[in-house]
């Protein structure tokens, strides 16, 4: 599949078939790995010259901003992909792959009268890829909140000891709670092991002799216990923290323990379901903004064809995928189907034509624009 497509319209001098005939020859003769189609545009409303005048002067901007959402959806499909574990996917639109749809694009006369003018043809076309982009942003919204609270949770669960969440680490019965005793649990660190060993007992003068034992460790901290009286642990949680141990607040609840871990599931399943929703949801309305984008393509072809060439409409629009190496000798191709004396008045800036139509970077005695599908 190519990735970079020129849609192209010549002028007809004397017949669309007898020039398609001749682009054929010549591009099968000079340009053979170029593959080329016929871009059929049928016969739209076309106004006054002024009306498209105007026209013309949104269609660069409103391109961008269909083109941008297009390549918004399917980046946002290949993360959802990935995270997934799905294997990326050949998008399609209307049941055909996307380039399929471009070379062998059908107007729709359903979704888009050709007897509409063109500015509520093209006015539609961007408030319908505006709602779906703004469909987009709330659908990602929801999902990336799920994910953002998931990634707390695992934080709590992954961090170092000093912040890490506790609970499925310390036990009940790692705890003494009493009217007189209780266990507090000390975060030391690492080089510090012995001096908690070494030091912990004379700290305060009412800990329980032996009674501190190693509970957990990661690479920067151990997690400890240490037992001793009520009364004192307000006292013995200051002389911990002079000497460079953190004692952590926590209390063991059976009902707090399982409520977290329903919330937990809860989240989990969550965010597979939006994940899942939102994947679908990418997949349909990809197909709907690249739809709306191709014809859009089509009235900006037959817009600047009209204002090009004049009336009544009689030019050849085409789409091409030339390699990078095949570019110039394609462009002399498509030149040379073109009328010498326009083809003079068609140059760039620097050589003293009128530039690019509509804004375009390169200027050409035909009408070209490049399709990024990527």
């Amino acid at each position: 599949m190519a990735t970079r497509y020129w849609v192209v319209s010549l002028p007809v001098q004397n017949s669309a078939s007898s020039l398609w005939s001749r682009l054929q020859e010549s591009i099968s003769k000079h340009s053979f790995d170029t593959p080329l189609y016929r871009f059929n545009i049928p016969n739209l409303r076309v106004g006054t010259l002024d009306s498209l005048l105007a026209l013309s002067d949104d269609l660069l901007k409103s391109n961008s901003f269909i083109e941008g959402v297009s390549h918004k959806i399917r980046r946002q499909i290949e993360d959802l992909e990935k995270v997934s574990g799905i294997l990326s996917s050949s998008l399609s639109v209307d049941g055909v792959p996307v380039d399929s749809y471009l070379t062998r694009f059908v107007w729709d006369e359903a979704k888009f009268p050709t007897m509409s003018p063109l500015r509520e043809i093209v006015d539609g076309i961007h408030v319908q890829v505006a709602k779906i982009e703004d469909d987009l942003k709330v659908r990602v919204a929801e999902h990336n909140n799920v994910r953002s609270q998931l990634n707390a949770i695992n934080r709590k669960q992954t961090g170092s000891l000093a912040v890490r969440d506790l609970s499925g680490i310390v036990k009940p019965q790692d705890l003494i709670t009493s009217e007189h005793l209780v266990t507090l649990l000390a975060v030391v660190p690492k080089y510090s092991q012995k001096d908690w060993l070494s030091s912990y007992e004379t700290l305060t003068s009412y800990v329980v002799p032996r009674s501190s034992k190693k509970l957990h460790e990661d690479n920067e901290y151990a997690l400890y216990t240490v037992t001793l009286f009520h009364r004192d642990a307000d006292n013995f949680r200051s002389k911990a923290r002079e000497r460079g141990f953190q004692i952590r607040d926590f209390d063991y609840n059976s009902e707090t323990q399982e409520t977290r871990k329903q919330e937990l599931e809860k989240l989990m399943q969550d965010q597979d379901s939006l994940r899942s929703s939102l994947l679908q949801w990418c997949y349909t309305s990809y197909g709907e903004v690249f739809t709306s984008w191709m014809h859009f393509c089509a009235v900006r072809v037959f817009g600047e064809s009209i204002l090009r060439y004049g009336l009544p409409p009689s030019f050849l629009s085409v789409v091409l995928a030339p390699s990078v190496k095949s570019e110039k000798k394609v462009r002399s191709i498509l030149e040379g189907m073109c009328d010498s004396s326009n083809s003079t008045f068609w140059k760039t800036d620097d050589e003293g034509g009128m530039g690019g139509f509509g804004g375009d970077a390169d200027a050409h005695p035909y009408v070209s624009f490049t399709i990024n599908l990527i």
